[in-house]
């Protein structure tokens, strides 16, 4: 046992040295990680200031509910444009006018025919024919571009200019 004694007495200096040392480089990585949570921790407060948020698990389930609230509004505008876009197929948006001089007398070209279509050629065809003793106006309904009604070869060049038209 003193032979154990004498052993240890003579590496003790070496013990204390190391453990000197080791407890030196843990002091060391101790200061390194309390300047690393130092700094995470003002990111954090510069992060969470000025907002009212007390936590970052509040203010994620925030930012899901502002994130539902938006999808529930983009959801609301994608319907009303499709019911707009619907809207406007219907609308009579195609119209061409051709004027010219129905009854070749002498004049000017007092007669004119309008048409006023949809996206799907649906509309009407107006006529007007004047001549120095009367004017008369003809209506002709119009479906997918075709009329029950014979239609005239101005009215068909001004169903073709309207249905041009972008």
């Amino acid at each position: 046992m003193s032979e154990l004694n004498e052993v240890i007495s003579e590496q003790l200096s070496v013990f204390i040295m190391g453990f000197a040392v080791l407890i030196v480089l843990l002091a060391i990585v101790l200061i390194i990680q309390g300047a690393k949570i130092r700094k995470m921790r003002r990111r954090y407060e510069a992060m969470m200031s000025g907002n009212g948020i007390e936590d970052l698990e509040s203010l994620l389930v925030n930012l899901k509910n502002q994130g539902d609230m938006l999808e529930e509004g983009q959801r609301e505008h994608k319907v009303m444009i499709e019911a707009a876009q619907s809207k406007m197929r219907g609308m009579k948006s195609k119209v061409a006018m051709k004027r010219y001089n129905a009854f070749g007398e002498r004049g000017n070209d007092l007669s004119f025919s309008l048409a006023i279509l949809d996206d799907n050629h649906s509309g009407i065809v107006l006529s007007s024919l004047h001549n120095r003793e009367n004017s008369y106006i003809y209506s002709k309904p119009l479906e997918k571009g075709e009329s029950q009604y014979p239609l005239s070869p101005e009215e068909k060049e001004v169903i073709a200019l309207a249905l041009q038209q972008i």
